[in-house]
């Protein structure tokens, strides 16, 4: 875990540095995917699309997207 995870985590406070790539708006995971995944572990589709701003199935379009390529790599391998 990032060092700025830890000192959000240990202070109870909430990631105020937007830049981050780790940064999302969700002030119950403190702002931070590294955090979410600390006190959640392996989260659902359903779980992820609200932490990321999306819908359900637009979270599941792109889980989609990204394995259609995989698949396709794996192919032409």
């Amino acid at each position: 875990m990032k060092e700025c995870a830890k000192v959000c985590l240990k202070a109870k406070l909430s990631c105020q540095q937007r830049e981050c790539r780790q940064h999302i708006e969700y002030e119950e995971d403190q702002n931070c995917v590294l955090i979410a995944v600390h006190k959640n572990g392996p989260m659902t589709l359903r779980e992820i699309a609200p932490r990321m701003g999306v819908t359900f199935p637009r979270i599941k379009q792109i889980v989609d997207q990204g394995m259609s390529k995989i698949s396709k790599k794996i192919k032409d391998y």
